[in-house]
């Protein structure tokens, strides 16, 4: 059934992200309920799901933007653009308060925000958020917004061979924060070897790697339980338990699985390919 439709006439609606829920209350209260979207003139705009209506708009790049998220309190909006510039801004006053540099000259694919304590990797800050761009590279920072503090934590690169002929497009680069191993984050792109890599900020090494069927076009990490989704270009879906364990593969799709999304439960997950939108039920996760 749909509930509520938000149109913008002559642009591009790119990415997409909900507003966090309270810290410690489930389900989200009605007024808490917002997403913020990014478009392909460079801006960003707060829709209210509960009052139907566009709430504010900002303009904080001059690029299409390719990636967008909340921090963990959802009082600020980190969003990325096609340049790989980098901007966080304040949905309460509509102003950018930071502008990041970078990852500039590669498009940004992957932003995500983790809350952390101030003392796990010796740094200030209330959380902690990675940027990830097509080049193949993660930045991981520390930031404490009430005190306009943002400082580089990690800096990761990864190597591959060069683009091979006749691909249109090289896959993805993705990165996310692990939810049941703290301090550690997932990669999977294109590079030497088709695999997800596990990588430790507290060691600043590889932990593990765990070998896929080809180069990944989409990624999520279960919030409930040690599982990853992983989505493929032949239209296949991949879930495999972590650390390790017999993955299990799943077809259905049309096309492209370009996007996975496990619900803040676990026992939900979405994807999607062309035009086809799917929910799993994970009985067994």
């Amino acid at each position: 059934e749909l509930v509520v439709q938000f149109q913008v006439l002559n642009q591009n609606c790119q990415c997409l992200a909900w507003k966090p829920c309270p810290a410690g209350v489930w389900p989200c209260p009605t007024e808490s309920q917002h997403v913020v979207a990014g478009y392909s003139d460079g801006t960003v705009r707060v829709f209210s799901i509960s009052r139907t209506e566009m709430e504010l708009k900002m303009h904080p790049h001059a690029a299409a933007l390719t990636a967008v998220a909340y921090s963990t309190d959802g009082e600020m909006i980190l969003s990325g653009c096609k340049d790989g510039i980098v901007a966080v801004s304040s949905p309460r006053t509509g102003m950018t308060i930071h502008v990041l540099a970078d990852h500039k000259g590669s498009p940004i694919t992957v932003l995500q925000c983790t809350r952390k304590q101030y003392h796990d990797f010796g740094v200030e800050g209330g959380e902690l958020w990675l940027a990830t761009s097509c080049d193949r590279r993660v930045s991981v920072w520390a930031s404490d917004w009430l005190q306009h503090k943002c400082e580089l934590l990690d800096w990761l690169s990864f190597p591959a061979p060069a683009g091979p002929e006749g691909l249109d497009s090289l896959p993805p680069s993705l990165a996310a924060f692990c939810p049941w191993e703290h301090g550690v984050l997932v990669y999977v792109g294109f590079g030497i070897q088709k695999e997800a890599l596990f990588y430790s900020l507290r060691r600043k090494q590889v932990l593990r790697k765990i070998s896929l069927p080809a180069f990944a076009t989409s990624l999520s990490l279960s919030p409930a339980a040690p599982f990853m989704a992983i989505g493929f270009g032949d239209r296949l879906l991949r879930l495999q338990p972590c650390p390790a364990g017999e993955p299990q593969d799943y077809a259905g799709h049309d096309d492209t699985v370009h996007l996975c999304r496990f619900a803040p439960s676990g026992r939900r997950l979405l994807t999607a390919s062309h035009s086809a939108v799917l929910v799993w039920e994970l009985t067994g996760a």
